[in-house]
């Protein structure tokens, strides 16, 4: 019987850089007693992070931060046609 073909757990990330760049980042890695890859690999994933984060982070004003405590506080009544929607809601969900 064959073998399983192993799984791979990692990727390969390839980057052309300049011989400055490359010997801040060697100098960089050396002085926080990290490989390079390390380095390279933990600086790439921060940076992804905080990317992530800032594309999924909602940030308001002042004075949207007070509108939407107000809303949350003080709701305002609901709309006869949200009353209505509630309603057929409730016919859909209720069990028969």
């Amino acid at each position: 019987m064959p073998a399983a073909a192993p799984t791979a757990t990692t990727a390969r990330l390839e980057a052309r850089i300049s011989i400055d760049l490359h010997a801040t980042l060697k100098r960089a890695a050396e002085l926080q007693g990290r490989t390079m890859t390390d380095f390279v690999v933990s600086a790439v994933q921060e940076a992804a992070q905080r990317a992530i984060e800032q594309s999924e982070i909602i940030r308001f004003s002042l004075a949207d931060q007070e509108c939407f405590a107000n809303a949350l506080l003080a709701p305002p009544e609901p709309t006869p046609a949200l009353q209505r929607a509630f309603a057929r809601r409730q016919k859909l969900l209720k069990p028969e």
